[in-house]
């Protein structure tokens, strides 16, 4: 099958604002495309669209808004239904994370990582498939987590909402082939972002400490080449993708190294 052209193709993109989000509507902007983006800050929203243009973007525009308001997610594809009445690609991108034990923190953690995770992007996407159904050559990218093959300790409500969205990911994977709709995974290990510095809450340090990352901007540069190439799940982290391989054939080692760090 030819390869997917990204030209000129209607790209909504949640989590725009910074790391990894940022970096891909960079990235696509350099390929002619047309973005709309979507993050809580109006601001970085409204500098980055600036950006967009001067990069090559066929056009771009933003919309300021929490995804997990079903009124801002209704607005979202209003917009797009008025503005283009199609929609091409849709990247679910936002996310949260909470570093701790599991019996240090309470329900409202785990249901706002769930919220923002992973109900905010079946959620858009159970709005978007109609539109999706009538692009070109339409696909939807998940950004999952190495964490959603591999539960880490301290991070059991992330690790839930990432094994949430790949599995989920894999049903709707089949069910949409008819429809012609494609469905991406993406599975970073660790990444050089910023996103540590935004956790909902943090009652303990990783104990493994600070671990060497992979930049934003080459998860940017895979992932855009992997929706071209028609992939359907990628591991941009080398150590991720390692992870991945051990814990499939050797699940008790795994076990046995985590251990140390409960």
């Amino acid at each position: 099958m030819a390869q997917r052209v990204l030209e000129n193709r209607r790209i909504l993109l949640t989590g725009a604002s910074r790391g990894i989000g940022r970096e891909l509507a960079l990235e696509l902007a350099r390929q002619h495309t047309r973005l709309l983006i979507v993050a809580r800050s109006e601001q970085d929203l409204s500098e980055l669209v600036t950006e967009l243009v001067s990069l090559g973007a066929a056009s771009a525009e933003s919309l300021a808004g929490d995804v997990t308001d079903p009124e801002f997610r209704a607005s979202i594809i209003e917009h797009i239904g008025r503005e283009w009445r199609e929609l091409d690609m849709l990247i679910n991108n936002a996310g949260v994370s909470a570093h701790g034990r599991f019996a240090r923190h309470d329900e409202q953690v785990l249901r706002q990582i769930m919220e923002v995770n992973f109900f905010s992007a079946t959620e858009l996407t159970r709005l978007a498939l109609p539109l999706l159904a009538n692009g070109q050559d339409p696909l939807i990218v998940n950004v999952c987590s190495i964490l959603g093959h591999r539960g880490m300790p301290h991070n059991s409500e992330y690790s839930a909402s990432k094994f949430a969205l790949r599995g989920w990911s894999e049903a709707i994977r089949t069910e949409l082939h008819s429809r012609g709709i494609e469905v991406l995974v993406v599975s970073p290990g660790t990444t050089d972002t910023e996103f540590f510095d935004h956790l909902l809450t943090k009652t303990d340090s990783l104990p493994w400490g600070k671990q060497k990352g992979i930049s934003p901007e080459a998860v940017a540069r895979q992932v855009r080449r992997a929706m071209q190439l028609r992939r359907s799940e990628i591991y941009p982290n080398w150590r991720g993708r390692l992870l991945v391989a051990v814990n499939r054939w050797m699940p008790k080692l795994v076990d046995r190294v985590m251990n140390r760090f409960g």
